[in-house]
This record gives C-alpha cells, structure tokens and sequence, in this order.
C-alpha cells in the first residue's frame, strides 16, 4: 500500500474499527484514521466504532463520536479493520462482513490477513506508525498528529521496547513538530494512575512469585480482588510490562480472571523468549515481545501449561 486515498476513492460510506478492549495503538490509529478521512472525504459519511475506550484518551479529536454501541445496521462501502484480524472485531466484525470493500491496516504478526485489502507490517512499531505513512503528509494536522502520536507512545513504551526503530523515532520527531503537547500526553495517558490502579499494581508486584529457576515471573489478580479494589480490566494495563523489569526475569506473566476457570493472560519478554509463539499455542498473539491470549483452567493449569512453552524456548537460547 502506498496511501490508503486511492483505496478510498469513490466511498459514500466508510466505517473503522478497531480490537476489544481498545488499548492505546488501537485508539490511536482508529481516531487518528478518523479525522482524515472526515478531512480528506467530507462527502463520505464516516463512521467509526470502538468498545469504550480508557476515559484519559477523551482529550482526543473524535473522541465522542466513537460508537461502542455498534447498533447501526449499514452496509459500508469500505470498512477498515485496524490493529487487528477481523476476527478481533468484537461487534464490529458484522461491518466488516458486509462491506463492499475491506482493508486492514495492522503491524502484528499473528494478523490472519482477512481483508481484500491487508497492509500488515510486523516490523512496525505500531499501526499508528503505518497509519502516518499511508496518509499524505500534507493532510497532517496537529490533530492527526496528537492521535498518532498516543499510539506510538503506547505501544512501544514511550519509545523504549525493542520494536522502536529509526523511522519511528523520526517520525516522533515530526509529530512533536506539529506543537502537540507531548509530555502532557505521556504523562497523562501513560504513566499517571489513579490511586486504585496504584493499589492493584501494589498487589500485583506483592504477590508475584519467581518461577523457572527466577527466569520468569508470575502474578495472578482474581475476580474477588478486582471487585474488592472496584477495579476494571482497563486498570490493570501495565502491570505485565512493570512485571517485566524484574531484574534477572526473561519473561513476565501477568493473569486477571474474567469468568469461571477463565484468564486474560499478558506476557512481556526481553530477548529470550518470543511471546507471542507462545500465546499462539493457546489461540492468542501479538508481538515477539508483547503478547496475550484467554486461556481456561485453574491458575496451576494455565501457569503449567505456558511454562512447558516458556522453558522450551529459554533451554534452545541456552543452547544456543
């Protein structure tokens, strides 16, 4: 793909979505979408739809038109799927199905490529990152930029996982250029948390335990403390890659209940294990180094089950 205009030439309406749980890259790139085509095609009816995305990403440009309903019944012309496969749609996934035309623009490297039309770049940082490169430069605005710029900062730890590369920092660069408050935004949708959240993460750092000879670190938060702190999913965002800085630890593991014998499970890695050959194993994905998936069973069966995986890929490094 050069720039996704020529793709979007002719479409009355348009329609964008992104994964559940919209994290960081995901609202980004979605919003940041958004606001150019409604700049670039303002004949188009534009449309774009996102389970509720984290309240501290308000401050963004289209913000409140985000539909997390997902209770219009329209045939799109063109559908864009962003930061993921169709299948990870949630809702969303009935518009993709329909549309005349669909195009998914995602940097992960599980992405199944479902689309007509699928840009996937494992070697971004982020799909906010390809998002700035499909669109033209010229239509860029401080805006656009703030969107993209929350993306990238998300999705590579403000700028310090292994996935940032020259071109994404330059493009950092450029983004800053366009006066946007950049340490107003890391501070605020990235590093600050709510007094809660602070207690959750406490919680979390407490109770983790080492395992695999202290290569690896675990922690587990169950539904029973999550309501006992009145905290939701979105609140527990961090706390693997905090995990992960544990000095000695390859790999972090990071485990929320969401039903009956049911986990989100986080994994963060350094440069010994590559998660997300992992989290396929159990039908997740993401990055090499940042990947989930849900798993079921009681926390020793999911524990047991990714170690064997884990230690595999830590004995072939020793090997090596």
């Amino acid at each position: 793909m050069t720039k996704i205009k020529e793709h979007l030439k002719g479409a009355k309406t348009i329609g964008i979505g992104g994964h559940i749980r919209p994290d960081g890259d995901c609202v980004g790139a979605s919003l940041a979408m958004y606001q150019y085509i409604k700049k670039a095609f303002p004949k188009a009816k534009t449309h774009i739809y996102l389970e509720k995305p984290a309240g501290y990403f308000g401050f963004l440009k289209g913000f409140d038109e985000i539909n997390s309903e997902f209770q219009r019944d329209i045939d799109y012309d063109v559908f864009l799927c962003l930061d993921c496969s169709k299948d990870r749609l949630g809702k969303g996934e009935k518009y993709f199905d329909k549309a005349a035309k669909t195009i998914c623009i995602d940097h992960h490297i599980s992405n199944t490529k479902c689309a007509q039309i699928d840009y996937i770049v494992p070697d971004a940082s982020s799909t906010s990152e390809l998002v700035y490169q499909v669109i033209e430069e010229e239509q860029i605005d401080r805006d656009i930029a703030e969107a993209i710029y929350v993306g990238i900062i998300h999705d590579t730890g403000v700028f310090r996982y292994a996935n940032t590369s020259k071109k994404t920092m330059e493009i950092g660069g450029k983004l800053i250029g366009y006066g946007i408050p950049f340490s107003k935004i890391i501070d605020e949708t990235f590093y600050e948390k709510t007094y809660v959240q602070q207690q959750i993460l406490g919680r979390a750092l407490l109770e983790s335990i080492l395992f695999l000879e202290g290569r690896c670190i675990v922690s587990v938060i169950g539904k029973r403390t999550m309501d006992f702190y009145g905290v939701k999913p979105v609140d527990l965002d961090g706390i693997a890659s905090q995990l992960n800085v544990t000095k000695g630890a390859d790999c972090a593991v990071f485990l929320y209940e969401t039903g009956l014998m049911e986990y989100k499970v986080s994994l963060r890695s350094n440069e010994h294990v590559n998660v997300a050959k992992v989290a396929k194993q159990f039908g997740g994905g993401g990055h090499v180094r940042a990947a989930g998936a849900l798993m079921k069973g009681t926390v020793h069966d999911v524990i047991n089950n990714l170690s064997v995986h884990i230690e595999k890929q830590l004995q072939e490094k020793q090997r090596c």
